[in-house]
Parts: C-alpha cells; sequence; structure tokens
C-alpha cells in the first residue's frame, strides 16, 4: 500500500489489471476500465472547479499508465 500522501498508478499486465494509490487509499480496477477512470476524473476537474487542481495528480497518473498500455 501506499504511504500516506505518496500517489502511483501501476500496471500488472498479466492480470490485466492497474491500481491507483492515493495517500493510504488505493484499489484495483480491469485495465479496460482504465479509459472510463480517466474520462470520470476529467469530469470531476470540470464539473467542480473549486476544487482546484485535486484532481491534478489523479489525471496524470492515469494519463501515464495509459501511455505505458499504449507504448
Amino acid at each position: 500500500m501506499a504511504q500516506k500522501n505518496e500517489a502511483n498508478c501501476t500496471l500488472d499486465r498479466e492480470a490485466g489489471t492497474f491500481t491507483l494509490a492515493l495517500g493510504t487509499w488505493e484499489n484495483t480496477y480491469p485495465v479496460a476500465d482504465l479509459d472510463r477512470w480517466l474520462a470520470f476524473y476529467r469530469s470531476q476537474r470540470e464539473h467542480f472547479p473549486k476544487s482546484l487542481d485535486t484532481y491534478d495528480r489523479t489525471i496524470a497518473l492515469l494519463e501515464q499508465a495509459q501511455a505505458r498500455l499504449q507504448g
């Protein structure tokens, strides 16, 4: 599990999953859902502008994971 304030997104190609870890929270999802989660967090940022940069790190992590899958 990630340390407090640590954030990362890891891929498990063999299992077909990615794990998003944000501070003390983490969850694992199917790689097939990565685009859906990326769209969700982008929409959260758009719909809740008062959140400022709250979603930026998560979006960046998911974009990096997406790039690794495509590259």
